[in-house]
């Protein structure tokens, strides 16, 4: 692909490429060389199932084929040819929040981009879904650095036609496209519900990393007296007083129970999860999340 020096897309990819180094040295480093993919997975896909012997670990156990009454049954993994990635990413009305380069859907983009260079130099498949409470984008897993730009420009041109959420939608819609054991990295700010019915299949059938992006304005609203607000999402406009202690406290309120909520339901399922602030930088945090990934072997 032939890109003009000075074009606004090669000023990004360079971004995003200068990004992607910091975490694959600062990864090398800190694990001494013996790091092999920023994708490490379980390094297994299903193959069959058999019945649970004492020691097998409990989330192996296949719950459908053991319901049906002849016993209990684990499902059993054969080595993966290669590794298959899918970037999940929610583009809805509420992504719109954050400083003016700085929004969560700005954070979203910039992830997603360093992954896909990350996957290209490593020769793993990867794709992207990006949702709102609709299909906005998707590209099947694909390998190569063509790939990477084609996903890196389709993303970051892309317009989403829907600002409502529908987290629970976006999971199905992955599930019903993937036919294989997938790493899949889901990307939201989590102001949705109910979705947890969605993502708990999401955790069983995928090695799922979930990645919650949080804006401080969402914490901390400026005091301002009398104002109106719109969202982003239901397109009303209301009037409120932001200087009220009784709206800073349900602001800030509503603000941890998103946060909480996300993060208990991952540590109940057993699935990795990264909250990443708008305002700090993400490069560090990938870089632990990619190490304590390593040494654990894949899922956490």
């Amino acid at each position: 692909m032939n890109l003009a020096p000075s074009s606004p897309f090669q000023q990004l990819v360079r971004r995003l490429r200068q990004m992607e180094i910091r975490i694959l040295k600062a990864v090398d480093a800190q694990l001494q060389g013996d790091f092999h993919s920023v994708f490490k997975g379980t390094g297994l896909e299903f193959d069959d199932v058999r019945l649970y012997q004492y020691g097998d670990e409990v989330r192996a156990i296949d719950w459908a084929v053991s319901s049906k009454g002849h016993g209990t049954f684990v499902k059993t993994y054969k080595e993966e040819r290669e590794q298959q990635v899918l970037l999940l990413l929610d583009v809805s009305g509420s992504q719109q929040v954050g400083a003016a380069t700085r929004r969560k859907i700005d954070v979203g983009r910039e992830i997603c981009g360093v992954l896909a260079l990350a996957a290209a130099r490593q020769d793993a498949q990867l794709g992207i879904l990006a949702f709102s409470d609709q299909k906005e984008l998707f590209l099947p897993p694909g390998k190569g650095i063509r790939h990477a730009y084609a996903l890196i420009k389709r993303l970051f041109a892309l317009e989403p036609q829907s600002k409502q959420t529908d987290v629970a939608a976006g999971i199905k819609q992955a599930l019903g496209l993937l036919k294989r054991r997938t790493i899949v990295l889901l990307i939201s700010d989590f102001i949705d519900t109910p979705y947890e019915r969605e993502l708990i299949m999401l955790a069983r059938k995928h090695d799922l990393v979930v990645l919650q992006l949080l804006d401080q304005r969402e914490r901390e609203f400026p005091p301002l007296g009398i104002i109106p607000l719109h969202d982003q999402e239901s397109g009303r406009t209301v009037w409120v007083n932001t200087s009220s202690r009784a709206f800073r406290a349900r602001y800030r309120a509503t603000y941890e129970q998103n946060r909480d909520q996300i993060s208990q339901i991952c540590r109940r399922h057993r699935t990795e999860y990264l909250s990443i602030a708008t305002d700090t930088d993400f490069v560090p945090q990938l870089v632990n999340l990619f190490r304590r990934r390593n040494q654990r072997g894949g899922r956490g």
